[in-house]
């Protein structure tokens, strides 16, 4: 506990040393390489709905932080990082940095959110510098992919809840491209599930865990991530269509369907998967009047 806040207290720090006339001046209305990051969303002094451009030089003068990470699977033991805090990238160009959720999208269609609790219980660091090496010397990540032009990543970890069988996971994606700071409760709003369902039911509990897990990968409208290919109305449809399918996706996609890339989550139980149908079944279309009616 003590670390934690004596890492917040020297980030706090150095964010207040930067003034915000430095800080807007990072964000350039042009792309200079293909290498700066893209920021979106809601951005101080920006029109709603407009791109602006960090160059990686500009993100390397910022406040840096270094870590030696021990517990990243995108990463071999003993790695060194340093970067620029979300929370810290968040104060300086951010409309509103206390409540943005941050959301860091990816080459290839991989999308994870950062809400204020993980920021806060988390930190998570865009990283810059692996073992001090600017990107163009990185390793590649563990799966095979770049981990450029952006990755991020943690100190350490450690999960700070537990729904079900599922636990927090610790969000990593590689291949940053862009980030945004948006609103909360529009983002999730998108796969709030329909209706009033208490905190212990197993759709809020389903609500919960495919918020930190499926939307990365599957999108509902313009929200959330499309690299898994099928959208949540499709899973909705599955989910209630046939649930048994759907629960043996989940638990292991490629005995269900060989070659599938989606990772497995072998450590479900039963009840998990459960309250995931249960979850997913509330964004089924309706059916027809004549597929609900008993057959003569």
């Amino acid at each position: 506990m003590l670390r934690k806040c004596l890492l917040l207290i020297a980030a706090s720090a150095a964010v207040a040393a930067i003034s915000m006339s430095d800080a807007r001046s990072i964000l350039h209305v042009e792309r200079a390489s293909a290498g700066d990051l893209e920021v979106g969303g809601e951005l101080a002094g920006v029109p709603p709905g407009l791109t602006r451009f960090i160059r990686y030089e500009d993100l390397l003068s910022l406040p840096q932080e270094t870590y030696t990470v021990n517990d990243d699977s995108n990463l071999a033991k003993g790695t060194q990082i340093s970067g620029v805090r979300l929370e810290t990238l968040a104060a300086l160009v951010a409309k509103n940095p206390g409540s943005a959720l941050i959301v860091a999208i990816c080459y290839d269609k991989y999308r994870t959110n950062y809400p204020r609790d993980y920021q806060a219980e988390h930190h998570p660091l865009l990283v810059l510098r692996v073992n001090g090496q600017t990107r163009e010397h990185w390793p590649p990540a563990a799966e095979g992919g770049s981990l450029a032009p952006y990755f991020i990543s943690h100190a350490f970890f450690k999960p700070a809840f537990k729904v079900l069988s599922h636990e927090d996971e610790a969000q990593i994606p590689y291949g940053v491209t862009r980030i945004e700071f948006r609103s909360e409760v529009l983002v999730f709003g998108a796969i709030r599930p329909p209706g009033d369902w208490p905190a212990h039911s197993p759709v809020a509990q389903g609500y919960v865990i495919a918020r930190q897990d499926c939307f990365r990968c599957h999108n509902m409208g313009a929200e959330g991530g499309t690299m898994g290919g099928r959208s949540w109305r499709e899973l909705g449809m599955m989910a209630r269509d046939n649930g048994a399918r759907f629960r043996a996706i989940i638990r292991n996609p490629a005995a269900v369907s060989p070659g599938a890339k989606m990772p497995g989550q072998p450590g479900y139980d039963d009840a998990t998967l459960e309250a995931l149908t249960a979850y997913f079944e509330t964004f089924a279309d309706p059916q027809p009047q004549s597929a609900k009616e008993p057959k003569p």
